[in-house]
């Protein structure tokens, strides 16, 4: 696991919010925290178990990756697999410090970067997606958008996968990316999430991601140019 990274004069505490667990990783740390999540956590009570778990730790701003649409640096919609009261929610009032929500897929993204246009597709539950071009990262809901008889993220994501079984869903999987390749023109894409590994052989211009580059992405937004973060993500 790469050891916490970032401008030295400002700690990072770094949060993944899953749908079943919460991953946590502070500047300095080499080892993220994990905390059990579920269909009945609110944010108020996310907050509480973080501060619990880095309780020892000293940081001065904090980023959330969070698993919906970021909009002005909050979310917009409740999380699917998760419990109500994110929306409205003031994480920055709840911390006492500043803070930065962006959407999950993006945030691992970002951590994925390398160089040029790049454009990450996070395989997991759902379809996450954002593309990156110089440092500068824009998430996307390309989840939703319409492909064959459904959407890409019901052929691409967890269901897609069970449905169709692996050998059908990596066709798929291969389709879309010649798809995107085609529309975006991406200099290269990442496949994350969790069941990128899955995958027997990666498309063309394609490699694998990481989930704990989720961190790094973290870490970056408190970086200035070129890992700038998008537009609006620090809450008010």
């Amino acid at each position: 696991m790469m050891a916490a990274s970032g401008e030295k004069s400002t700690r990072v505490l770094v949060i993944d919010v899953g749908g079943t667990q919460i991953k946590v990783l502070a500047t300095g740390q080499k080892q993220p925290r994990k905390i059990p999540s579920g269909p009945k956590m609110s944010a108020s009570q996310m907050v509480g178990k973080v501060k619990e778990v880095v309780r020892d730790c000293r940081y001065d701003v904090v980023s959330i990756g969070y698993p919906g649409p970021v909009i002005h640096g909050r979310p917009i919609h409740e999380p699917c697999n998760l419990g109500s009261g994110w929306v409205g929610f003031s994480f920055r009032k709840a911390f006492g410090r500043p803070v930065k929500i962006i959407n999950d897929a993006a945030m691992q993204a970002l951590g994925s970067y390398k160089e040029g246009r790049m454009l990450f597709l996070g395989l997991g539950t759902g379809l996450g997606s954002a593309m990156v071009v110089e440092g500068i990262v824009e998430p996307m809901e390309l989840a939703h958008l319409p492909y064959k008889k459904r959407t890409y993220e019901a052929y691409l994501g967890l269901r897609g996968l069970k449905r169709s079984g692996k050998k059908k869903w990596q066709q798929y999987v291969a389709d879309v990316v010649k798809k995107l390749t085609q529309a975006l023109q991406p200099d290269y894409i990442v496949l994350g999430g969790g069941n990128a590994k899955k995958l027997k052989n990666l498309p063309p211009n394609t490699r694998l991601g990481d989930n704990r580059n989720a961190f790094l992405g973290g870490f970056r937004l408190w970086e200035p140019p070129p890992h700038q973060p998008p537009r609006n993500t620090l809450q008010p």
